[in-house]
């Protein structure tokens, strides 16, 4: 039974998915009379003289998680960050969820939520995982649903625990530059503009005292590790915890290509996790994935960095391990010198059924369009969600909560030539992490991965992870969960319930 039907009969005991992994209860223990798809009826904002462009709706709500009515508001709003001269640089579009009972803020904590791209809005993990509202979605989030879409109570929000800010990043949802000549389109530019919204945020709803943490996925990684050195060095705002949610801190482990081997180490793993999955492989999936790191970084990884230097009875020898590892042909993996990238495992696992695999969840197969090109043609995994997601965002937005804007908002924006820095590397921000782990010893990191991930492997941010420059008593404060499905995971109803159990450990 899929999410909408199970939300639809009031009977969600079942385990659902998104990106942050947390636990609640059932609707079933709701209530009676009690009707938590409807939000109540709006208030008015109390802003004192709001900039000319900032715009608020504050609306009443509940939800029903573990099975507790929780009683909250929720606030649409953009606001203007500025420059020193007071000018507007940017109008930053953002909801804000906050519990209605809490007697002492300084106790409540609060966590921003960011998605990545870079060029993403925050509406997959809002409307995904963390938000009072979800899109439902098939049970294990791999089949396509018939539209139209809206959104329902989520009861694996974690906003019983947490004070939940989802953020668009500017040229994201309805976020824009308010001057021209000002510049958001970088790794620093975009650490920069996000951190002092958070600033502002914190300062204007006085939650300088509360607990508070930063959850990114996927490049939001990036973000994340940005600014947990930047608001502590240029703010002094001490974080108490970081989740990296399939993230990414080191762009090396995703870039497969000729000088770059590490990414062909990094995605092994996954890619016996897969043919594990699609029955390929037999036996204990966990005992093979396991094989497959302590090969990749061992035997492996010595092999290819011999290069071509490497004799024809060791490519052959390296050849034979990697099909017992891939489901691939040896004569295949041959033929691509012993770097399959993820572009030909996706296309070649299942090319004897007509298949394609998905790039951000892999378990996702659907029929290949051109069954003899090299690589896909398209991506299933992105096919199931984009449509249903973004249109469950725009009738939510303005059905329930109240915002209407005559321009787009911005699912997935073009951000043009992106500012990746000076250097001639690629881009890593590890060391500010560990930077700012260094300095505030009680900085927590929770890393989320999922087996079925093939745009942001484990086996990178793991890699990342390994070599980054923290105190040993601080390596102590990094955990690693895992999960069954993708990239988003939490469209996996069973990786849902199991993030929401992992989140509110987390953060409590």
């Amino acid at each position: 039974m899929n999410r909408y039907l199970l939300y639809s009969k009031g009977l969600r005991n079942g385990a659902v998915c998104l990106a942050a992994t947390l636990m609640l209860g059932q609707l079933a223990a709701e209530p009676a009379k009690q009707d938590d798809s409807k939000d109540k009826t709006a208030k008015p904002a109390k802003a004192a003289k709001p900039d000319k462009a900032t715009k608020m709706v504050e609306k009443q709500a509940s939800v029903t998680i573990d099975g507790r009515k929780i009683e909250y508001t929720v606030r649409t709003s953009r606001l203007v960050i500025k420059k020193d001269d007071g000018k507007a640089r940017a109008s930053v579009f953002h909801v804000a969820y906050t519990r209605n009972d809490v007697k002492d803020l300084s106790k409540r904590p609060v966590l921003f939520a960011f998605n990545g791209g870079p060029g993403s809005s925050a509406v997959w993990l809002h409307l995904g995982a963390l938000g009072p509202r979800i899109l439902p979605t098939s049970e294990d989030g791999t089949q396509a649903l018939k539209p139209p879409y809206k959104a329902k109570p989520n009861p694996f929000s974690i906003l019983d625990v947490a004070d939940l800010v989802f953020i668009d990043p500017v040229s994201t949802g309805y976020s824009r530059p308010e001057d021209s000549k000002e510049k958001f389109h970088g790794v620093d530019e975009d650490i920069e503009s996000v951190g002092d919204f958070i600033r502002r945020w914190v300062t204007d709803n006085k939650r300088w005292a509360s607990p508070k943490y930063l959850l990114g996925e996927s490049y939001g990684g990036v973000r994340a590790a940005g600014l947990s050195n930047h608001l502590q060095s240029r703010f002094g705002m001490n974080l108490n915890g970081v989740v990296l949610l399939s993230s990414l801190m080191d762009f090396r482990p995703l870039s497969p290509g000729t000088g770059n081997d590490l990414a062909y180490v990094a995605y092994l793993p996954a890619y016996t996790a897969m043919a594990h999955y699609h029955g390929k492989l037999k036996g204990d999936r966990d005992a093979l994935v396991e094989r497959a790191r302590q090969y990749a970084a061992g035997a492996y990884a010595t092999a290819l960095l011999k290069g071509f230097t490497l004799d024809e009875a060791g490519r052959n020898k390296v050849a034979a391990e990697l099909a017992g590892l891939t489901g691939l042909s040896e004569k295949l993996i041959l033929r691509h010198g012993l770097r399959v990238g993820p572009s030909q495992f996706r296309k070649e696992l299942l090319r004897a059924e007509g298949k394609v695999l998905g790039r951000f969840d892999a378990r996702t197969a659907w029929p290949e369009v051109d069954k003899a090109g090299e690589t896909p043609q398209y991506d299933p995994s992105m096919s199931v969600i984009k449509g249903p997601i973004s249109s469950a965002m725009l009738d939510y937005l303005a059905d329930g909560l109240g915002w209407m804007e005559e321009r787009p908002y911005e699912i997935i924006a073009r951000v043009g030539n992106w500012n990746w820095g000076k250097g001639r590397g690629f881009v890593n921000v590890s060391s500010r992490l560990a930077t700012a782990m260094r300095d505030n010893p009680h900085l927590r990191v929770l890393v989320q991965c999922g087996h079925a991930d093939l745009a942001t492997p484990a086996g990178g941010i793991l890699h990342t992870l390994a070599h980054m420059r923290v105190p040993a008593p601080q390596r102590e404060n990094i955990t690693v969960a895992w999960y069954e499905a993708g990239h988003m995971f939490y469209l996996n109803e069973p990786d849902l319930k199991k993030m929401r159990t992992d989140l509110v450990e987390f953060i409590k």
